[in-house]
């Protein structure tokens, strides 16, 4: 994906400099006081962003991301989440291994799979890395958002874990 200009982010960073500034004061803006996002990307490369009025996030487990992408391989896994939920994904190795797909914020009570993956909105916080956080260690993009505001659509995270549900199932006969 371009922003409006045609240019993208990519994995390889060699989107413009103007591009990576949009990006990163698009997420800033999320923050009450976004020199403090800034200052937390600087300081430890991740900053503690709210949830719920720019965007929110799917928290999704690994098991369940693994089984629907059908394979355990970085590199895999990226290039599938990239394809089928065409929007930013961010990987936290913290809590055992956590994909969070990001998404538009709308109401809550839409969510079916809150038990499995569940949506978080307002009232929680999330750990975004800085933009050339791509791989471990810590907290790290898997697919970057390839322009300001660019966020998964709610339907595709749906799709995603209905097939992880589907895929765990099977494994468990």
């Amino acid at each position: 994906m371009a922003d409006s200009t045609g240019r993208a982010l990519s994995a390889e960073h060699s989107a413009s400099p103007e591009l990576v500034s949009a990006v990163t004061d698009w997420f800033a803006r999320a923050h009450q006081a976004p020199g403090q996002a800034r200052h937390e990307w600087s300081d430890t490369g991740v900053a503690l962003l709210p949830l719920g009025k720019r965007f929110d996030a799917v928290r999704m487990p690994d098991a369940l991301v693994h089984a629907a992408v059908g394979s355990t391989e970085p590199d895999t896994i990226a290039a599938r989440l990239g394809q089928s939920l065409r929007g930013p994904v961010i990987y936290d190795r913290t809590l055992g291994g956590t994909y969070y797909a990001l998404t538009r914020p709308t109401e809550r009570s839409r969510w079916r799979y809150q038990d499995i993956a569940p949506r978080l909105g307002v009232a929680t916080h999330l750990g975004v890395p800085r933009l050339t956080r791509t791989e471990p260690p810590g907290t790290y993009w898997v697919v970057l958002p390839q322009f300001a505001g660019d966020l998964c659509e709610l339907s595709a995270v749906e799709g995603l874990v209905t097939a992880d549900s589907a895929a765990l199932s099977g494994a468990d006969q």
